[in-house]
């Protein structure tokens, strides 16, 4: 679109006759109306500027819809990796109000992927993916904190062993405790693996919950919010246009 349609951005939620007494002006353009005229959610509009909205307006496709889809995959992506690394490198204090920044990230990208076009399914679309961004984000940071727990544990056995070890050798008695027994564990595909991983993110936020209720519930609402913010943005600007109008308007007192 040009300029005179984006700055100032016309207002179309309510009808605003702007114009001299005895006649009126389109509310995009400002000229005179003439004996033609439209109306755009209320607003009169010219039949020169009607035709300018149409061509500027995004049309609601099938391929605009998949391009969406694959900007709003990747910017979840862009926000699963961003929450965990954030919450990794802050050892663990999880700022939940990133759940809003992601709902924004995903929301933003859809729209600029199908070029301004919204609807109902873009807003479930994006909803779903800040929800699968931000649940599944705490499977990185469960195995990071687990592998750093595993580690602690081994150098905690190890300075346990040493100790029995020494002590044996200055009593000159063998230490009574025999070694634990390997536990062999079952071989699990890797796609098995990232389908359990999956399924355990997306329960993740409800798994907080039960651990501990008032912070679970707490990061649920921030959640709800990212999620509401991706489902505004993605609504669209609807246009609802009528006429032609063969009689010109009537004037505004």
């Amino acid at each position: 679109m040009s300029d005179s349609f984006s700055n100032p951005t016309p207002q179309f939620g309510t009808a605003e006759y702007a114009g001299k007494a005895g006649g009126n002006r389109c509310r995009v353009c400002q000229q005179p109306m003439g004996a033609t005229y439209y109306r755009v959610n209320n607003a009169i509009v010219c039949p020169g500027c009607v035709e300018k909205l149409r061509g500027g307006a995004a049309m609601d496709t099938h391929a605009a819809y998949v391009r969406a889809l694959a900007f709003g995959i990747g910017a979840a992506v862009v926000g699963l990796i961003g929450y965990a690394l954030i919450a990794i490198l802050l050892q663990g204090w999880v700022i939940s109000y990133m759940s809003i920044g992601v709902g924004w990230i995903v929301g933003t990208a859809m729209m600029k992927g199908s070029n301004g076009t919204g609807g109902r399914r873009y807003q479930i679309t994006a909803a779903v993916l800040t929800y699968a961004a931000v649940s599944i984000a705490a499977i990185p940071i469960w195995i990071h904190f687990a592998h750093e727990r595993r580690q602690q544990k081994q150098v905690q056995d190890q300075k346990f062993e040493d100790a029995e070890r020494k002590f044996g050798n200055q009593t000159g008695q063998q230490p009574d405790t025999p070694p634990a027994p390997r536990v062999e564990r079952p071989q699990v595909s890797l796609g098995t693996w990232l389908g359990r991983a999956a399924l355990l993110g997306l329960a993740s936020p409800f798994i907080q919950l039960s651990g501990n209720f008032f912070w679970g519930a707490m990061g649920l609402l921030i959640l709800f919010f990212g999620m509401r913010i991706a489902w505004r943005i993605t609504a669209g600007r609807r246009f609802e246009i009528y006429g032609p109008f063969a009689d010109s308007p009537p004037a505004s007192p």
